[in-house]
């Protein structure tokens, strides 16, 4: 046996590790009273919004945000006001026109204002972002208090494109002053279906 294989199994041997039980810790997160309240408060600091409607008021709503936009992509069942599919254009680029984009997310997060979207029959990815204005609508029995609780509802099994969004585009990088609507949707509304 070479002197390499006599250090190396010296080694082995004597190096073992000794399983431990990982520390109890059950603190995930802040939990908050109103969960809606906390939401529409931290996405208002990164100049979105919250609103909250039924289901039959979502179009009129909208309309009282965005009275007028003409060129409307939507992918929320329910929501009349659509007149453009994107998912028709073969190139991405074709749907810089667009005035608002009207889409489905899956969940809120009370603590930072966020909402997960994953959209598999969203066929560009890019409609969230090259919008100018978007609307993302909710249900409101899925604003969640936190990431802890927001990572245990996404599922990674699945390929696909999934992000969180929080209000409209912005950047602080200059002189840490924050501008909005650098790089995407100038406006961005939460509205959440009670």
């Amino acid at each position: 046996m070479s002197s390499k294989s006599t250090i190396l199994n010296k080694i082995k041997n004597n190096n073992i590790v000794k399983p431990k039980e990982l520390p109890e810790y059950d603190n995930y997160g802040i939990v908050y009273e109103n969960k809606f309240e906390q939401f529409t408060k931290m996405i208002q600091s990164v100049g979105g919004d919250a609103l909250c409607c039924t289901k039959d008021e979502l179009d009129a709503t909208i309309k009282s945000i965005y009275d007028n936009e003409e060129i409307i992509a939507s992918n929320v069942q329910g929501c009349t006001l659509g007149n453009f599919d994107p998912n028709e254009e073969e190139d991405v680029h074709d749907l810089r026109n667009i005035d608002l984009a009207i889409v489905e997310g899956q969940f809120a997060v009370a603590e930072n204002g966020a909402v997960w979207i994953k959209n598999e029959n969203n066929r560009h990815r890019a409609l969230y972002f090259i919008a100018q204005n978007i609307v993302i609508v909710v249900e409101k029995s899925k604003i969640l208090n936190n990431m802890h609780e927001a990572y245990e509802n996404i599922n990674f099994e699945q390929s696909g494109f999934g992000t969180f969004i929080s209000g409209p585009s912005k950047t602080a990088d200059i002189e840490q002053s924050l501008v909005i609507g650098a790089h995407g949707p100038k406006s961005g509304y939460v509205i959440f279906i009670d």
